[in-house]
């Protein structure tokens, strides 16, 4: 598994178009997404901290074919080049439970 995590700073006075914005985003654009295993907005303890988005997908080749997919253009808008925020990427040594 390859997990994706993206920080992304949101001022507390914005935070809830953020996250209808964005929650609208993930279930317009990933549904479908091939190698995807799940996605979610985490909303931080402290207003005002970091938003962290995370992704999981099969392996880093499946994370790479959606960097390059329409659905990841109709996220991201023009300016893809990057992801915005602060992105941090895994592999999976070992998990537990569901």
């Amino acid at each position: 598994m390859y997990t994706v995590m993206n920080r992304i700073p949101v001022p507390a006075e914005s935070a809830a178009a953020f996250e209808e914005r964005f929650v609208g985003s993930m279930r317009e654009t990933l549904p479908g997404v091939a190698g995807l295993l799940g996605a979610r907005l985490l909303r931080p303890a402290q207003p005002g901290d970091e938003y962290v988005a995370v992704m999981e997908f099969t392996d880093r080749e499946a994370f790479t074919a959606w960097m390059r997919s329409p659905a990841f253009h109709a996220a991201h808008g023009p300016d893809t080049q990057g992801m915005g925020g602060s992105v941090e990427m895994f592999e999976t040594v070992a998990a537990v439970g569901a």
